[in-house]
């Protein structure tokens, strides 16, 4: 083979080499990032996995926050309507957190379908619900009974307030 070709193949070959192994991380980046978003419908049934980090979301169930009374950990019911899931977190919680609230928490689902999240998120504002949320409560239909909620209690608030 000519020493110019064969020069050439080796430059060609260390670009492919190069571009394979970028691609190969990148992949493998975005796999390890990626947070999949579950009802508590779904892992209540199971579809959820097991030890992998997870999103899941809906309201915090009324009368269900049970904190410790010499540790950070809160329990609580996140409910799609549906069904509800147990989630555990050792953490301050946001402030806007209270029951009857459109929430998204991050973790892990343990072997007895309790989600053990690293991260609770609240919605930001009184108008605001994570798209995902959002759409599972409105197939389980319990938009509607947030919805009525949300008014009668801003009418109670407008009363109370003249």
């Amino acid at each position: 083979m000519n020493p110019v070709r064969k020069k050439r193949l080796y430059i060609v070959l260390a670009i492919l080499c190069g571009v394979s192994i970028a691609v190969a991380l990148a992949l493998t980046a975005l796999q390890e990032n990626i947070n999949l978003f579950y009802t508590p419908s779904q892992i209540a049934t199971g579809e959820a996995p097991v030890d992998t980090r997870i999103r899941a979301g809906g309201l915090v169930e009324e009368g269900s926050v049970k904190r410790s009374a010499d540790t950070l950990e809160v329990d609580f019911v996140v409910t799609d309507g549906a069904h509800g899931v147990t989630i555990r977190y050792h953490g301050i919680l946001p402030d806007l957190f209270r029951e009857g609230q459109g929430i998204v928490a991050l973790g892990r689902v343990n072997e007895q379908g309790v989600l053990v999240a690293d991260e609770v998120l609240a919605k930001h504002d009184e108008n605001y619900m994570p798209p995902e949320v959002m759409q599972a409560l409105e197939k389980s239909g319990m938009m509607q009974k947030h919805n009525e909620a949300k008014a009668a209690k801003q009418g109670y608030q407008q009363e109370s307030a003249q």
